[in-house]
């Protein structure tokens, strides 16, 4: 009789157990899943703020980007809409704008060796050139600061 109670007292504890159990096991799987979407944004941010310094490096390397690394440029972070906050895609928006004016002015550049069109104002031309030029070499630093948010893994 005595072990016939324990036998019964057993079997109804199984129950509780087993749905213990299975609980654990569905929260740690939510768990490891929910890691892994947050490493998988991690990676494509990630990739993006690598685009965004290939552009820049090709621009300080050559002072120059063509409309090629430009429009594959944009192509390569058109996911950023849906990854970052607002000031991210209107970040890159304008490296790409000012990346574009920028090959604008080299190609309205000539220099003495070439015949200067009607109209040409190289004061100008250089002035436009050196301005977007020096403020593209010099978001290294800023595009850290500006990604730096998303990317931060130390939280």
């Amino acid at each position: 009789m005595f072990v016939d109670q324990v036998i019964e007292i057993s079997k109804s504890l199984l129950t509780p157990l087993i749905a213990i159990v299975a609980t654990y096991i569905a929260w740690q799987q939510w768990k490891t899943n929910r890691q892994k979407l947050t490493l998988e944004r991690y990676d494509r941010r990630l990739r993006i703020y690598e685009e965004v310094r290939k552009i820049l490096s090709i621009i300080l390397r050559d002072a120059n980007a063509t409309t090629e690394d430009l429009l594959k440029f944009r192509t390569s972070v058109s996911e950023a809409d849906f990854l970052f906050g607002p000031e991210i895609p209107e970040y890159i928006d304008e490296i790409y704008k000012r990346g574009l004016s920028l090959w604008r002015w080299n190609q309205e550049y000539q220099d003495h060796t070439q015949e200067t069109p009607d109209g040409y104002n190289h004061k100008k031309v250089v002035g436009e050139k050196h301005k977007e030029l020096n403020w593209l070499v010099g978001q290294f630093e800023p595009a850290k600061e500006k990604f730096k948010k998303y990317l931060d893994i130390s939280k």
